[in-house]
């Protein structure tokens, strides 16, 4: 059966590693760990009072097969092996999933020579039956989208990441580890030969620490001594989602062809796990790093992001996209509308508003997004400063990896 949430301990005073963030990439560091070190004493810190409540709780659920990104990255190599093993491990661990299939589809022929590209991609990360298609192929795939061309990738699919982190969080306690909620970690310090993480109810110390921290990954970080770049700058994503009368339009799931300089897949068309059809992201600067309400701005987040030379630098090179955005975000039919390049029978009353998450995207003092996943090391410690997706569906191998490098670090 599909786990139920774990039962949450209180925090040790003391343990040989900890990992700060219940989101899915810290509970599957944690459960990797426990498991090369089975005598070790492993404890999860998580800052709110539910695991996953985050970049894992808030997402279309899309199991990436790994077409889009540079050949030789960290994304490329742990999106496909993590693909993998996600399905094996929701099989075993009877998570509901699905390897539906996607199209992503071509509507002109300006988008002919990023489709090649993504092929070109694909094929050299090894992407499972990746197989170009034409405007007929689109049609039997999904018979209400249209396209001049497009690639099917069928070992794409969708599942619950808040029910496969709930899943690792009860390996980890099965495994005799800890798994602490309401214990958000404000700051960690070395004392002699161990690390100091304060929280909000005291302070634990551990021999060692990995920091998957998502959103507040860049604070954690500088306050264990690291360098502030990168910075993390919030991005809201907001999704529609069709009425159900109007489900039958999308099979599967529909993308564009995305632009290859921005880490963003554009706006696409989702079946969910639970039946539901959404239509998005949006891409807006959010005003807090858990704004998963318009509205929200926390102070010390816009400061941070206001602050930092690598905002002003990216809004004047990429400030049109921005322009695009905040369209997108104010003006929910423009989001119907560029859908409907692809779906052309979509209208603006097929849809209502769904929810929004918030993707932690690091950026450096350059300007530049940073694409690929990024870990750095201070003493008795390694930091995850970039994770947006596809780390749920990597989320097994980015494990191993941090796994095999805090063997290196730690000894």
């Amino acid at each position: 059966m599909a786990a139920t949430a774990p039962q949450a301990g209180e925090a040790p005073e003391r343990c040989d590693l900890a990992v700060v963030g219940g989101g899915i990439v810290g509970l599957a560091v944690a459960r990797e760990l426990i498991r090369r070190a089975p005598r070790s004493s492993v404890c999860v810190l998580e800052g709110e009072s539910e695991l996953a409540s985050h970049q894992s709780g808030h997402n279309s659920g899309v199991i990436h097969a790994g077409i889009y990104y540079k050949p030789g990255s960290l994304k490329a190599r742990l999106c496909v092996e993590g693909a993998r093993e996600l399905y094996q491990y929701c099989a075993a661990r009877s998570i509901p999933h699905e390897q539906c299939g996607k199209v992503i589809i071509a509507s002109d022929t300006s988008e002919l020579a990023r489709l090649e590209e993504l092929e070109r991609r694909g094929r050299a990360n090894g992407v499972p039956g990746l197989r170009r298609i034409d405007r007929a192929g689109i049609e039997q795939i999904e018979p209400h989208a249209r396209g001049i061309a497009g690639l099917y990738s069928p070992t794409t699919g969708v599942v619950d990441f808040a029910a496969v982190a709930r899943a690792y969080a009860r390996d980890l306690l099965d495994a005799g580890g800890t798994v602490a909620l309401g214990f958000r970690v404000e700051r960690a310090s070395l004392k002699a030969s161990r690390l100091r993480l304060t929280h909000a109810r005291g302070t634990t110390e551990a021999g060692h620490a990995i920091f998957c921290a998502g959103a507040w990954a860049d604070r954690v970080a500088v306050s264990a001594g690291a360098d502030p770049d990168p910075r993390i700058v919030p991005f809201r994503g907001a999704y529609l989602r069709l009425v159900p009368e109007r489900r039958e339009l999308v099979r599967a799931l529909i993308y564009p062809v995305p632009d290859p300089a921005l880490p963003f897949l554009g706006v696409h068309l989702t079946r969910s796990i639970n039946g539901e059809v959404l239509i998005g992201p949006t891409a807006l600067i959010a005003g807090a790093r858990d704004a998963y309400r318009l509205g929200r701005v926390r102070r010390a987040d816009l400061l941070d992001t206001l602050g930092w030379p690598g905002t002003w630098r990216m809004l004047a090179h990429w400030w049109r996209t921005g322009a695009s955005e905040l369209r997108h975000a104010m003006l929910p039919s423009t989001l119907v509308r560029a859908a409907a390049r692809y779906v052309p029978e979509l209208q603006p009353d097929d849809v209502e508003a769904a929810f929004a998450g918030v993707r932690a995207q690091a950026l450096g003092r350059d300007g530049q997004l940073i694409d690929d996943f990024r870990i750095s090391a201070t003493e008795r410690a390694l930091h995850v400063r970039n994770a947006p997706s596809p780390a749920a569906t990597a989320s097994s191998a980015i494990a191993r990896h941090i796994a095999d490098e805090a063997q290196r670090a730690f000894g």
